[in-house]
């Protein structure tokens, strides 16, 4: 009762009406660029650092640092449930909020959250762009990226997803076929290369540590199978893109390894 007393006094002070929020119509188109991932919208609100205006913006704590802090958990619930209801795989898309939030931590500036909040944005918007590319019409498909993501750590065959799924091998391996032109190996392989890119471009793991995380046969299999993904080794993409985030002020050049 305490709390809601001092909003009924709160509400009826004229200091109240003083500050007017920002249209939720700029809020919604925001989010709507993010999961139809129009990676140049996007891109082009980091550049005007929208997310640092106050202008219009709800005082949630008296701290400014605390206070950008909730504005940008908000931001990544919003983003995270709708990228969910757009075809993100829901591990994926709760994964990315528990980081994203979870490195606010040790922040202690308002540069510093911006930098994280254009990262995350970006980030999400990049993965909704090639989840618009492809099919995601198959709830089987759908069900089997789930699965896959959620192991991803471990060996998988596709007798097992198909059980799992309520079907049979052969009727998912044709239906995943046609539905992404990939085959449930090479997705699962793919998918396998892009968490070990994220290994080594934001952690210090060995080379024989990612390759026993991700259950590849040995280090030098993970070396192999890396190239052939990749066009180069483990260690030079490392060389290449450690600790590497997103540059705004540079266009997108389709490359993965230069958008985050």
């Amino acid at each position: 009762m305490k709390y809601r007393n001092e909003w009924l006094l709160l509400e009826a002070d004229d200091m109240a009406d003083e500050m007017e929020h920002r249209q939720p119509t700029e809020e919604f188109l925001f989010y709507e660029a993010v999961v139809s991932g129009d990676v140049e919208t996007v891109r082009k609100n980091c550049e005007q650092k929208r997310f640092l205006d106050k202008e219009g913006v709800g005082v949630l704590s008296k701290d400014p640092v605390t206070n950008l802090k909730y504005h940008f958990v908000i931001t990544t619930a919003m983003i995270t449930r709708l990228c969910r209801q757009r075809g993100m795989e829901l591990e994926q898309a709760f994964r990315m909020s528990d980081f994203y939030i979870q490195s606010l931590d040790d922040m202690q500036t308002l540069q510093e959250i911006g930098r994280l909040h254009d990262e995350m944005v970006l980030d999400y918007t990049e993965k909704m762009r090639r989840i618009s590319r492809r099919d995601t019409g198959s709830r089987h498909i759908s069900a089997c990226r789930e699965y896959i993501y959620t192991h991803i750590k471990e060996r998988m065959t596709i007798e097992e997803i198909a059980e799992q799924i309520g079907v049979s091998p052969g009727y998912l391996s044709r239906l995943f076929k046609k539905e992404t032109g990939a085959s449930v190996s090479d997705y699962i392989r793919a998918q396998k290369i892009e968490m070990a890119k994220n290994m080594l471009r934001y952690s210090d793991c060995a080379m024989v540590d990612i390759a026993n995380r991700l259950s590849f046969a040995s280090q030098s299999h993970f070396i192999q199978q890396f190239r052939e993904q990749t066009g180069m080794t483990p260690k030079k993409y490392r060389d290449l893109n450690y600790m590497v985030h997103w540059d705004i002020d540079e266009g997108s050049n389709g490359d993965d390894t230069h958008n985050r």
